[in-house]
Protein backbone atom coordinates (compact mmCIF):
# COMPACT_ATOMS: atom_id res chain seq x y z
CA UNK A 1 0.00 0.00 0.00
CA UNK A 2 1.35 3.26 -1.14
CA UNK A 3 -1.32 5.67 0.74
CA UNK A 4 -2.63 6.59 -2.68
CA UNK A 5 -6.17 6.49 -3.93
CA UNK A 6 -5.61 3.16 -6.03
CA UNK A 7 -3.56 0.99 -3.41
CA UNK A 8 -6.23 1.77 -0.95
CA UNK A 9 -9.38 0.96 -3.07
CA UNK A 10 -7.69 -2.37 -3.93
CA UNK A 11 -7.90 -3.17 -0.33
CA UNK A 12 -11.05 -2.10 0.37
CA UNK A 13 -12.31 -4.05 -2.12
CA UNK A 14 -10.59 -7.30 -1.09
CA UNK A 15 -11.92 -6.62 2.52
CA UNK A 16 -15.51 -6.36 1.27
CA UNK A 17 -14.94 -9.77 -0.55
CA UNK A 18 -14.35 -11.05 2.78
CA UNK A 19 -10.47 -11.94 2.72
CA UNK A 20 -8.46 -11.63 5.52
CA UNK A 21 -6.50 -8.58 4.08
CA UNK A 22 -3.00 -7.53 5.73
CA UNK A 23 -1.41 -3.97 4.32
CA UNK A 24 2.25 -3.33 3.64
CA UNK A 25 4.60 -0.88 1.92
CA UNK A 26 8.43 -0.57 1.47
CA UNK A 27 11.23 1.50 2.43
CA UNK A 28 13.05 2.02 -0.20
CA UNK A 29 15.23 5.07 -0.10
CA UNK A 30 16.49 7.59 2.01
CA UNK A 31 14.95 10.80 2.10
CA UNK A 32 11.66 11.67 3.80
CA UNK A 33 8.61 11.62 2.50
CA UNK A 34 7.09 15.31 0.76
CA UNK A 35 4.99 16.67 3.35
CA UNK A 36 2.02 16.10 1.58
CA UNK A 37 2.98 12.27 0.69
CA UNK A 38 0.09 9.96 1.08
CA UNK A 39 -0.29 8.06 4.66
CA UNK A 40 -0.50 4.05 4.16
CA UNK A 41 -0.27 3.24 7.55
CA UNK A 42 -3.39 5.59 8.63
CA UNK A 43 -5.32 3.81 5.11
CA UNK A 44 -4.99 0.26 6.20
CA UNK A 45 -6.06 1.94 9.77
CA UNK A 46 -9.04 3.34 8.35
CA UNK A 47 -9.84 -0.34 6.76
CA UNK A 48 -9.24 -1.62 9.68
CA UNK A 49 -6.76 -3.83 8.95
CA UNK A 50 -3.07 -4.52 10.25
CA UNK A 51 -0.07 -3.22 8.92
CA UNK A 52 3.52 -3.96 8.07
CA UNK A 53 6.28 -1.56 6.65
CA UNK A 54 9.43 -3.61 5.57
CA UNK A 55 13.08 -1.64 5.20
CA UNK A 56 14.31 -3.07 1.40
CA UNK A 57 16.26 0.10 0.84
CA UNK A 58 19.79 -1.87 0.69
CA UNK A 59 18.18 -4.34 -1.74
CA UNK A 60 16.14 -1.13 -3.97
CA UNK A 61 19.68 0.45 -4.40
CA UNK A 62 21.20 -2.73 -5.30
CA UNK A 63 18.31 -3.76 -8.11
CA UNK A 64 17.41 -0.95 -9.43
CA UNK A 65 18.90 2.33 -8.91
CA UNK A 66 22.47 1.27 -9.82
CA UNK A 67 20.87 -0.10 -13.29
CA UNK A 68 19.17 3.07 -13.46
CA UNK A 69 22.02 4.97 -13.09
CA UNK A 70 24.40 2.78 -14.55
CA UNK A 71 22.20 2.71 -17.90
CA UNK A 72 23.40 6.17 -19.23
CA UNK A 73 26.91 5.55 -19.29
CA UNK A 74 26.28 3.46 -22.11
CA UNK A 75 23.57 5.77 -23.83
CA UNK A 76 20.61 3.99 -22.90
CA UNK A 77 17.22 5.56 -21.40
CA UNK A 78 16.57 2.99 -18.33
CA UNK A 79 12.69 1.93 -17.22
CA UNK A 80 13.19 1.76 -13.70
CA UNK A 81 9.71 1.01 -12.95
CA UNK A 82 9.56 -2.30 -14.76
CA UNK A 83 12.70 -3.22 -13.00
CA UNK A 84 10.95 -2.49 -10.06
CA UNK A 85 8.13 -4.73 -10.92
CA UNK A 86 10.46 -7.35 -11.56
CA UNK A 87 12.48 -7.34 -8.99
CA UNK A 88 10.95 -5.71 -5.63
CA UNK A 89 7.23 -5.39 -5.84
CA UNK A 90 6.41 -9.23 -7.64
CA UNK A 91 10.15 -10.58 -6.61
CA UNK A 92 11.12 -9.61 -2.75
CA UNK A 93 7.58 -8.44 -2.15
CA UNK A 94 6.36 -11.71 -2.71
CA UNK A 95 8.61 -13.74 -1.05
CA UNK A 96 7.88 -11.36 1.94
CA UNK A 97 4.19 -12.43 1.52
CA UNK A 98 4.95 -15.78 1.29
CA UNK A 99 6.74 -16.17 4.63
CA UNK A 100 4.24 -14.83 6.48
CA UNK A 101 1.75 -17.08 4.87
CA UNK A 102 -0.35 -15.01 2.59
CA UNK A 103 -2.02 -16.81 -0.02
CA UNK A 104 -1.61 -14.21 -3.07
CA UNK A 105 0.15 -10.22 -3.49
CA UNK A 106 -2.52 -7.57 -4.29
CA UNK A 107 -1.71 -4.20 -5.75
CA UNK A 108 -3.42 -1.41 -6.90
CA UNK A 109 -1.71 -1.77 -10.98
CA UNK A 110 -4.37 -1.35 -13.74
CA UNK A 111 -3.62 -4.39 -15.32
CA UNK A 112 -5.70 -7.90 -15.13
CA UNK A 113 -4.59 -11.31 -14.42
CA UNK A 114 -6.98 -14.11 -16.46
CA UNK A 115 -7.18 -17.62 -14.39
CA UNK A 116 -8.73 -20.60 -16.77
CA UNK A 117 -8.65 -24.36 -15.42
CA UNK A 118 -6.32 -26.19 -16.46
CA UNK A 119 -4.15 -23.11 -17.84
CA UNK A 120 -1.38 -21.33 -16.26
CA UNK A 121 -2.39 -17.61 -15.66
CA UNK A 122 -2.38 -14.97 -18.29
CA UNK A 123 -1.26 -10.89 -17.82
CA UNK A 124 -3.70 -9.10 -19.82
CA UNK A 125 -4.53 -5.43 -20.67
CA UNK A 126 -6.13 -2.94 -18.24
CA UNK A 127 -9.68 -1.53 -18.79
CA UNK A 128 -8.49 1.43 -18.96
CA UNK A 129 -6.36 2.25 -21.74
CA UNK A 130 -5.00 5.55 -20.30
CA UNK A 131 -3.63 3.76 -17.20
CA UNK A 132 -3.08 0.77 -18.42
CA UNK A 133 -0.08 -0.40 -16.79
CA UNK A 134 0.69 -4.11 -18.13
CA UNK A 135 3.62 -2.60 -20.41
CA UNK A 136 5.34 -2.42 -16.60
CA UNK A 137 4.94 -6.26 -16.06
CA UNK A 138 6.40 -7.56 -18.91
CA UNK A 139 9.38 -8.57 -16.64
CA UNK A 140 7.99 -10.18 -13.60
CA UNK A 141 8.07 -13.91 -13.28
CA UNK A 142 5.63 -16.08 -14.82
CA UNK A 143 5.32 -18.36 -12.03
CA UNK A 144 4.11 -15.12 -10.06
CA UNK A 145 1.94 -14.56 -11.64
CA UNK A 146 -0.44 -17.61 -9.82
CA UNK A 147 -0.27 -15.45 -6.46
CA UNK A 148 -0.96 -11.94 -7.74
CA UNK A 149 -4.08 -9.75 -7.88
CA UNK A 150 -4.98 -6.89 -9.42
CA UNK A 151 -8.67 -5.77 -7.87
CA UNK A 152 -8.85 -2.41 -10.50
CA UNK A 153 -8.34 -4.19 -13.93
CA UNK A 154 -11.95 -3.50 -14.63
CA UNK A 155 -11.88 -0.42 -13.89
CA UNK A 156 -11.02 2.92 -14.69
CA UNK A 157 -9.33 5.68 -12.91
CA UNK A 158 -12.68 8.03 -13.01
CA UNK A 159 -14.83 4.76 -11.73
CA UNK A 160 -11.65 3.94 -8.82
CA UNK A 161 -12.29 7.55 -7.72
CA UNK A 162 -16.09 7.60 -7.55
CA UNK A 163 -15.82 4.33 -5.70
CA UNK A 164 -13.24 5.86 -3.30
CA UNK A 165 -15.25 8.61 -2.60
CA UNK A 166 -18.64 6.64 -1.99
CA UNK A 167 -16.77 4.72 1.15
CA UNK A 168 -15.45 7.66 2.21
CA UNK A 169 -11.51 7.18 1.81
CA UNK A 170 -9.67 9.93 2.42
CA UNK A 171 -7.32 9.18 -0.42
CA UNK A 172 -9.77 9.49 -2.72
CA UNK A 173 -8.77 13.27 -3.28
CA UNK A 174 -5.18 13.15 -3.35
CA UNK A 175 -3.34 14.13 -6.54
CA UNK A 176 -1.84 11.43 -8.78
CA UNK A 177 2.17 11.25 -8.46
CA UNK A 178 3.69 11.60 -12.13
CA UNK A 179 7.66 11.33 -10.35
CA UNK A 180 9.75 8.29 -10.27
CA UNK A 181 9.50 7.45 -6.55
CA UNK A 182 13.64 7.40 -6.07
CA UNK A 183 14.10 11.24 -7.57
CA UNK A 184 13.41 14.10 -4.95
CA UNK A 185 11.35 17.04 -6.90
CA UNK A 186 11.30 15.17 -9.75
CA UNK A 187 15.23 16.62 -10.47
CA UNK A 188 16.92 14.11 -12.77
CA UNK A 189 19.76 16.09 -13.55
CA UNK A 190 20.81 16.28 -10.08
CA UNK A 191 20.06 12.84 -9.20
CA UNK A 192 22.43 11.57 -11.82
CA UNK A 193 24.69 14.17 -11.10
CA UNK A 194 25.13 12.84 -7.88
CA UNK A 195 25.30 9.41 -8.52
CA UNK A 196 26.11 8.23 -12.34
CA UNK A 197 29.73 7.42 -13.63
CA UNK A 198 31.48 10.93 -14.80
CA UNK A 199 31.47 10.07 -17.98
CA UNK A 200 28.07 10.71 -18.06
CA UNK A 201 28.17 14.56 -17.69
CA UNK A 202 31.51 15.13 -19.99
CA UNK A 203 30.30 17.70 -22.51
CA UNK A 204 30.91 16.74 -26.10
CA UNK A 205 29.87 17.16 -29.58
CA UNK A 206 26.48 17.30 -31.21
CA UNK A 207 26.41 16.11 -34.95
CA UNK A 208 24.84 15.53 -37.69
CA UNK A 209 23.70 11.98 -39.21
CA UNK A 210 26.48 12.70 -41.55
CA UNK A 211 28.67 13.08 -38.81
CA UNK A 212 29.04 17.23 -39.04
CA UNK A 213 29.48 18.97 -36.08
CA UNK A 214 26.64 21.35 -35.07
CA UNK A 215 27.35 22.63 -31.45
CA UNK A 216 27.90 20.81 -28.04
CA UNK A 217 25.97 18.79 -25.57
CA UNK A 218 26.23 19.00 -21.67
CA UNK A 219 27.18 15.11 -20.69
CA UNK A 220 24.53 12.27 -22.57
CA UNK A 221 22.67 11.51 -19.47
CA UNK A 222 20.80 14.75 -20.28
CA UNK A 223 19.26 13.32 -23.41
CA UNK A 224 16.92 10.72 -24.67
CA UNK A 225 16.21 9.33 -28.26
CA UNK A 226 13.42 11.99 -29.34
CA UNK A 227 14.08 14.44 -27.38
CA UNK A 228 13.87 18.29 -29.35
CA UNK A 229 14.20 20.68 -26.49
CA UNK A 230 17.21 21.50 -25.08
CA UNK A 231 19.71 20.72 -27.83
CA UNK A 232 20.74 24.30 -28.31
CA UNK A 233 21.79 24.31 -32.02
CA UNK A 234 19.86 26.01 -34.42
CA UNK A 235 19.92 25.47 -37.80
CA UNK A 236 16.53 26.49 -39.29
CA UNK A 237 15.14 23.32 -38.91
CA UNK A 238 13.66 21.21 -36.11
CA UNK A 239 15.83 18.55 -34.58
CA UNK A 240 15.45 15.58 -32.89
CA UNK A 241 17.81 13.17 -30.75
CA UNK A 242 18.38 10.32 -33.16
CA UNK A 243 21.01 8.64 -31.62
CA UNK A 244 23.52 8.67 -28.60
CA UNK A 245 26.52 7.37 -29.05
CA UNK A 246 28.63 6.92 -26.06
CA UNK A 247 31.72 5.09 -27.52
CA UNK A 248 32.52 8.97 -29.26
CA UNK A 249 29.97 11.01 -26.64
CA UNK A 250 28.86 12.29 -29.30
CA UNK A 251 24.76 13.54 -29.84
CA UNK A 252 23.18 12.52 -33.00
CA UNK A 253 20.65 14.51 -34.35
CA UNK A 254 18.37 14.90 -37.17
CA UNK A 255 15.16 15.78 -38.83
CA UNK A 256 11.68 14.06 -37.76
CA UNK A 257 12.48 11.11 -40.44
CA UNK A 258 15.62 10.18 -39.53
CA UNK A 259 13.50 8.72 -36.04
CA UNK A 260 11.71 6.20 -37.87
CA UNK A 261 12.44 2.64 -37.92
CA UNK A 262 11.23 -0.25 -39.09
CA UNK A 263 13.25 -2.77 -35.95
CA UNK A 264 14.96 -3.47 -33.12
CA UNK A 265 16.44 -6.39 -31.20
CA UNK A 266 14.83 -6.65 -27.56
CA UNK A 267 17.64 -8.53 -25.24
CA UNK A 268 16.45 -10.64 -21.98
CA UNK A 269 13.37 -11.72 -23.38
CA UNK A 270 10.82 -12.74 -20.53
CA UNK A 271 7.85 -15.28 -21.46
CA UNK A 272 4.88 -14.88 -19.44
CA UNK A 273 3.10 -17.20 -22.03
CA UNK A 274 4.76 -20.08 -23.93
CA UNK A 275 7.99 -19.44 -25.84
CA UNK A 276 7.48 -19.16 -29.31
CA UNK A 277 9.83 -22.11 -31.15
CA UNK A 278 10.68 -19.61 -34.32
CA UNK A 279 8.63 -16.86 -35.90
CA UNK A 280 5.65 -15.46 -34.77
CA UNK A 281 3.43 -12.74 -35.24
CA UNK A 282 2.33 -10.20 -32.77
CA UNK A 283 1.88 -6.54 -31.42
CA UNK A 284 4.91 -5.02 -29.63
CA UNK A 285 4.52 -1.57 -27.57
CA UNK A 286 8.16 0.21 -27.44
CA UNK A 287 6.90 2.43 -24.55
CA UNK A 288 4.32 2.77 -22.03
CA UNK A 289 2.03 5.45 -23.99
CA UNK A 290 2.78 3.39 -27.37
CA UNK A 291 -0.22 1.73 -28.83
CA UNK A 292 1.00 -2.09 -30.06
CA UNK A 293 2.31 -1.79 -33.67
CA UNK A 294 1.72 -5.18 -35.61
CA UNK A 295 5.34 -7.01 -36.24
CA UNK A 296 6.66 -10.23 -37.08
CA UNK A 297 9.23 -11.35 -34.40
CA UNK A 298 12.23 -14.40 -34.73
CA UNK A 299 14.84 -15.74 -32.39
CA UNK A 300 18.30 -13.82 -32.28
CA UNK A 301 20.05 -15.72 -29.88
CA UNK A 302 20.78 -15.54 -26.63
CA UNK A 303 17.70 -14.90 -25.00
CA UNK A 304 17.10 -12.49 -27.83
CA UNK A 305 14.57 -11.29 -30.55
CA UNK A 306 14.57 -9.45 -33.22
CA UNK A 307 11.62 -7.35 -33.99
CA UNK A 308 10.13 -6.85 -37.86
CA UNK A 309 7.78 -4.07 -37.80
CA UNK A 310 4.90 -3.91 -40.54
CA UNK A 311 5.37 0.22 -40.39
CA UNK A 312 8.42 2.13 -39.26
CA UNK A 313 7.73 3.38 -35.38
CA UNK A 314 9.11 6.15 -34.23
CA UNK A 315 12.08 7.33 -31.75
CA UNK A 316 12.71 3.62 -30.55
CA UNK A 317 15.24 4.13 -27.47
CA UNK A 318 17.31 1.77 -26.41
CA UNK A 319 17.28 0.51 -22.74
CA UNK A 320 13.17 0.76 -22.88
CA UNK A 321 10.79 -2.26 -23.00
CA UNK A 322 9.60 -3.92 -26.31
CA UNK A 323 6.71 -5.09 -24.86
CA UNK A 324 4.56 -8.23 -27.01
CA UNK A 325 1.29 -8.60 -26.86
CA UNK A 326 -1.54 -11.33 -28.67
CA UNK A 327 -4.74 -9.09 -28.39
CA UNK A 328 -5.32 -8.43 -24.77
CA UNK A 329 -2.50 -10.84 -23.10
CA UNK A 330 1.03 -9.99 -22.79
CA UNK A 331 2.92 -12.62 -23.93
CA UNK A 332 6.45 -11.04 -23.26
CA UNK A 333 8.92 -8.62 -23.34
CA UNK A 334 12.53 -7.73 -23.07
CA UNK A 335 14.92 -4.68 -23.66
CA UNK A 336 15.43 -2.61 -26.35
CA UNK A 337 19.03 -3.36 -27.26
Amino acid sequence: MSGGVDSTLAAALLVEEGHDVLGGTLRLVDHPPAMDAPDPEGAALALGIPFIRWDLRAEFERLVISPFTAAYATGRTPNPCALCNARVKFGLLLEKARELGADALATGHYAGIISEPDRLPRLVRGADRRKDQSYFLFAVARAALSQVRFPLGGLTKDEVRAMARERGLAAAELAESQEICFVPGDDYAGFLARRSPAGAFVPGAIVDTAGRRLGGHRGLAHYTVGQRRGLGVAVGRPLYVVAIDPAKNELVVGADEDLWRRGLVAADVNWLADEPAGEFRAAVRIRSRHEPAPATLAPAGEGAWRVQFDEPQRAITPGQAAVFYDNETVLGGGWIK
